[in-house]
C-alpha cells in the first residue's frame, strides 16, 4: 500500500509539471471534467467545436491526439470531433491525496501544424474507505501510570479527497481509556488515547481496544485498528514451578538426546521480569550434569550420556529458575529420575574349578566342575539358567547362583575318549542374551578290556625240512585301550609234545607277535602242531585273552617208494616158483610198495625196466600185478628175471627197483608127505614169516603215525582219500562218521590162481600183510 500511494503521488507530480508547462505554451481555455471510474465511451466535448473546426477541416487537417498517454485515456471521433473516454481512469491512482486531478491534453494540427492544449479534470467518488497502516498497534504503559497520560495513535488514510475523506475517529468503550481527537491546520484529524483510570498488570495485563475512523462520504465508509495495550510489570513476583517434586522414568541404553522432560515455570510478572533462565542447582551432582543437558532457555532435559541402570538405578536432577529483573528473583524443583533395566548385559560365568581329565570308572554323580554365574540386571533380565546340550553323560545341579557339572552317565573312554562341552548360560529377559563357554574334558583310560586276537585261531604252513629260526606267523591282536593299558606282550602256554616242551618246537616274540620255528619239522613225524597262544596287556590288573596257532606242516618228496612185497635181500627177491603151465593173463606175482610221503609225493607207478622176456609178461603200473601176455611154451626158459621200478610222482621224482626172480616148474604130485619133508617144508616157511615180522614191524610203526595223522587231517578237510592196494584182492570200508573211503589190500592168496591143485608159495602170512597198511594218495 506505501509503495502504491508513493507511486501516485510521483504521477501526479509528473503530470502537474507537464499540464502548466502546456498550459503557459498553448491557449489552455478549454477544460473538461469527468467522473472517474467512468465507462470507456464516455463524452467528454467537441473539441472541434471547440476550437471552430468544420467537419470538412477535421479530416482536411488532419486532427490527432498529440502523446501516448493521451491516446491511452481518451480519443477523437473524427466524423464527429468529439472528444471520448478511451478507458477507465482511477483518480487514486492518478492524482492520490491530491484535492484536484487535472490531466493535460494535446491537441495536433497537422496542416498547417498547430498544437493546442487542454486539461481534463478527473472528479472523485467514495470508493475507498479510509485503512491505517499497521492492522495491530501496541502501546505500553507502566502500570504505574498517572491518569490523564495521553499517548498519540496512528491516523487513518483515506486515498479519498475532499468529503470523502476521514472526517471522524471512535474507539471502543473502556474504563480505563478514551480518545480524544486533535485537527491540525491542514484540516487533518489526529487521534490520542488518554488514560482515565490507574493500571493494575496483576490485574489485567492487556487491553484492547478498536479504533475506528469514519468518512464523510454517502454513504459513509470505516476503517478500524486493533490497539493493545501492554501494562508493564514491576518484578516483584518469582518464577514457580507447576509441581515442585518432577518423577519420570527413563530406560537404560537409550540414544543420545532422548528427551527426558520439559520443565514448566512461570513468572506472573512480564518482560525481563518474567524472562527465566534454568540451570542446575549448586549441589546437583557432577555425574548428573555429565548424564543430562538442560537447555536454559526452554527448560528441556535431554540425555547426552548413555545411561547405564547396573551404574544407578535412581537420579535426582535439582533445577533453578531465574528471572532476569531487579532484583533477580528464583524458584526451584527437583527431578527424580528412575533408570528401567534392559536386559543389556549377557551373563557372566566364572569357573571355580574344573577338572581337566577324570577317568572312564568314575561313578554317577561325580562333580567334575563347579562354574559361578552373575547377570548384573534385575529381575527376569538377571535370572540365570545354565544348558548343556542334549546327549552328553552329564547335567547340572545348581545352588543359587552355583552350578555344578556332574556325571550323569557311564563313561567309557573307548567310546569316547574326550568331550567338548558347549555350556549356554542364558537369562530369562527379553529378547535372552546368553553367554557360551566351551570346556574341554578328557577321559582318562583305566585297563577294562582284555586284549584280542584278530581271529579266534590262525593258521600257519610251513615246508618240512625247513631251515631253523624260520618265521611262521606274526600274530595279531589289539587293545581298546591306551598307554600301558595298551601295551602287549605274546607269550605260549607252555604244554607239552610227544614228551617234549612246545618251547623246544616253536618260539614267539613277545612284543611282535612273530612265530619262529626252533627245529626243522619232519612231515612224516609230525603234520600238524597246535599251539596255545596268549596275549596279555600291561595294565593293572593285567587282562589277558588266549587263541590257538595251528601250524600244518607241509610235505616234500623226501622219500623213496618202500617195497614191501616181495622181500627183498639187496634189492633182488628170493626165488619165487610158479607152477607150470601158465596161461595167457595169469597172475605170476605182484610187486607192493609204499611211499611215506603224502599226496602226490605218495603216488606210484610201476614199471618193467628189464625181463628175461619182455613179451611174456606185464605189469599194471597202478596196482604192481605182473600178468603173463601169451601162454608159456616149452621153447621159453623155466627161470625169468624181471627188474621192476617203483616210481612216485614227486617233484623230483623218487624211485625203487626190485628184482624178481620166477622160476616156471611142473608140479609135484607126492600123496605122502614124510615128516621129515612136511619139518623142512614148516621151517622154510618160518624163518621167512620171521623176517616179514621185522620189516612188517617197521613198517608199521610209520604207517600207525602216518594213520594218526591222515586222520587227523581228515576230521579238519571233512574229505579225503585213501586207498591201498595189494595183490589178488581188495576190501572197501565206509567211514560213515568221516564220509572218507579206505582202501585196504589183501596179500595174495596161498592158492595160484591158474591150478586147482594148491601149491605153497614163500611169501608171508595173510595176518602180517594185513597188518601192513599203504600211505595216503591225494588225488
Amino acid at each position: 500500500m506505501d509503495s502504491q500511494i508513493l507511486w501516485s503521488i510521483w504521477k501526479w507530480q509528473v503530470l502537474c509539471i507537464l499540464y502548466m508547462s502546456c498550459w503557459g505554451w498553448g491557449w489552455g481555455q478549454l477544460h473538461y471534467t469527468v467522473i472517474e471510474e467512468s465507462e470507456p465511451g464516455t463524452l467528454l466535448g467537441n473539441v472541434a467545436s471547440d476550437l471552430g473546426l468544420s467537419m470538412k477541416q477535421i479530416s482536411e487537417r488532419r486532427l490527432r491526439l498529440g502523446s501516448e498517454e493521451n491516446r491511452r485515456y481518451f480519443s477523437i471521433k473524427l466524423e464527429s470531433g468529439d472528444l471520448l473516454l478511451n478507458e477507465k481512469i482511477d483518480r487514486e491512482n492518478l492524482c492520490s491525496f491530491s484535492s484536484s486531478c487535472l490531466l493535460a491534453v494535446e491537441l495536433i494540427i497537422e496542416r498547417p501544424l498547430e498544437l493546442f492544449r487542454l486539461a481534463v479534470e478527473i472528479l472523485d467518488i467514495n470508493d475507498n474507505s479510509p485503512y491505517f497502516v499497521n492492522a495491530d498497534r501496541v502501546v505500553k504503559m507502566a502500570e504505574l501510570a498517572a491518569p490523564g497520560l495521553r499517548f498519540p495513535l496512528e491516523s487513518a488514510v483515506d486515498p479519498d479527497v475532499g468529503t470523502n475523506a476521514v472526517r471522524s475517529y471512535q474507539i471502543s468503550q473502556s474504563q480505563y481509556f478514551s480518545l480524544n481527537v486533535k485537527q491540525l491546520k491542514d484540516g487533518k484529524l489526529f487521534p490520542e488515547l488518554v488514560l482515565e483510570n490507574a493500571l493494575d498488570r496483576e490485574e489485567i495485563r492487556e487491553h484492547h481496544l478498536i479504533l475506528i475512523a469514519v468518512d464523510g462520504g454517502q454513504p459513509s465508509k470505516t476503517g478500524t485498528t486493533k490497539i493493545t495495550v501492554q501494562v508493564l510489570d514491576n518484578n516483584d513476583n518469582p518464577p514457580i514451578f507447576d509441581q515442585s517434586v518432577y518423577k519420570t522414568s527413563l530406560m537404560e541404553n537409550m540414544p543420545l538426546y532422548t528427551f527426558l522432560i520439559k520443565l514448566n515455570a512461570t513468572d506472573s510478572d512480564e518482560g525481563s521480569n518474567s524472562e527465566i533462565e534454568y540451570s542446575f542447582e549448586d549441589h546437583t551432582s557432577s555425574r548428573v550434569r555429565e548424564l543430562f543437558r538442560l537447555d536454559s532457555f526452554t527448560g528441556e532435559i535431554w540425555v547426552q550420556r548413555e545411561i547405564d541402570f547396573e551404574e544407578s538405578s535412581f537420579y535426582e536432577i535439582y533445577i533453578r529458575a531465574k528471572d532476569k529483573g531487579v532484583p533477580v528473583m528464583e524458584g526451584h524443583c527437583v527431578i527424580q529420575v528412575e533408570i528401567e533395566d534392559s536386559n543389556d548385559n549377557a551373563p557372566e560365568v566364572v569357573i571355580t574349578s574344573l577338572e581337566k581329565s577324570i577317568p572312564e570308572n568314575t561313578p554317577i554323580g561325580t562333580v567334575v566342575g563347579i562354574f559361578n554365574v552373575n547377570d548384573r540386571d534385575s529381575g527376569k533380565n538377571g535370572e540365570v539358567q545354565m544348558k548343556l546340550p542334549l546327549g552328553l553323560p552329564f547335567k547340572f545341579k545348581s545352588v543359587e547362583n552355583h552350578y555344578s557339572l556332574i556325571t550323569d552317565y557311564i563313561l567309557d573312554r573307548e567310546v569316547t575318549s574326550h568331550y567338548t562341552i558347549y555350556l549356554v548360560a542364558v537369562d530369562l529377559g527379553s529378547p535372552p542374551m546368553f553367554t557360551e563357554l566351551t570346556i574341554v574334558l578328557n577321559i582318562s583310560d583305566v585297563n577294562d578290556n582284555s586284549p584280542q586276537f584278530s581271529h579266534p585261531s590262525f593258521n600257519a604252513y610251513l615246508h618240512e625240512n625247513n631251515v631253523p629260526g624260520v618265521l611262521l606267523y606274526t600274530l595279531d591282536a589289539t587293545d581298546v585301550d591306551e598307554g600301558e593299558n595298551a601295551i602287549l606282550k605274546f607269550c605260549i602256554s607252555e604244554t607239552f609234545i610227544s614228551g617234549s616242551p612246545l618251547s623246544s618246537f616253536i618260539y614267539i616274540n613277545e612284543y611282535t607277535g612273530n612265530v619262529y620255528a626252533q627245529r626243522s619239522f619232519d612231515y612224516e613225524e609230525t603234520q600238524l602242531l597246535d599251539i596255545p597262544v596268549c596275549v596279555e596287556d600291561g595294565g593293572s590288573p593285567k587282562h589277558r585273552s588266549n587263541a590257538t596257532l595251528y601250524i600244518f606242516i607241509l610235505d616234500q618228496n623226501d622219500n623213496h617208494p618202500i617195497i614191501l612185497y616181495p622181500l627183498l635181500i639187496k634189492d633182488t627177491a628170493e626165488h619165487q616158483k610158479v607152477p607150470h603151465p601158465v596161461s595167457a593173463g595169469c597172475l605170476i606175482t605182484k610187486v607192493a610198495a609204499v611211499d611215506p610221503d603224502s599226496g602226490y609225493n605218495a603216488l606210484l607207478t610201476y614199471t618193467i625196466l628189464d625181463a628175461t622176456d619182455l613179451s611174456f609178461i606185464r605189469i599194471n603200473s597202478h596196482t604192481g600185478e605182473i600178468k603173463t601176455v601169451r601162454p608159456l611154451t616149452e621153447t621159453d626158459e623155466n627161470t625169468h628175471t624181471i627188474m621192476v621200478m617203483v616210481k612216485d610222482n614227486g617233484e623230483p621224482a623218487l624211485s625203487s627197483t626190485a628184482t624178481l626172480i620166477m622160476h616156471f616148474e611142473e608140479p609135484i604130485i607126492d600123496e605122502t608127505l614124510e615128516s621129515q619133508d612136511y619139518q623142512t617144508t614148516n621151517n622154510d616157511q618160518s624163518d621167512l614169516t620171521l623176517y616179514l615180522i621185522i620189516s612188517l614191524a617197521a613198517i608199521s610203526v610209520v604207517s600207525l603215525v602216518t594213520f594218526v595223522v591222515l586222520t587227523i587231517k581228515c576230521l579238519r578237510t571233512e574229505s579225503s582219500q585213501c586207498m591201498c592196494s595189494y595183490q589178488n584182492s581188495s576190501i572197501n570200508q565206509v567211514d560213515k562218521k568221516r564220509k572218507k573211503q579206505v582202501h585196504t589190500f589183501s596179500m595174495m592168496p596161498n592158492k595160484a590162481l591158474c591150478y586147482d591143485k594148491t601149491v605153497k608159495l614163500s611169501e608171508p602170512n595173510e595176518e602180517q600183510i594185513h597188518n601192513a597198511q599203504d600211505v595216503q594218495s591225494d588225488y
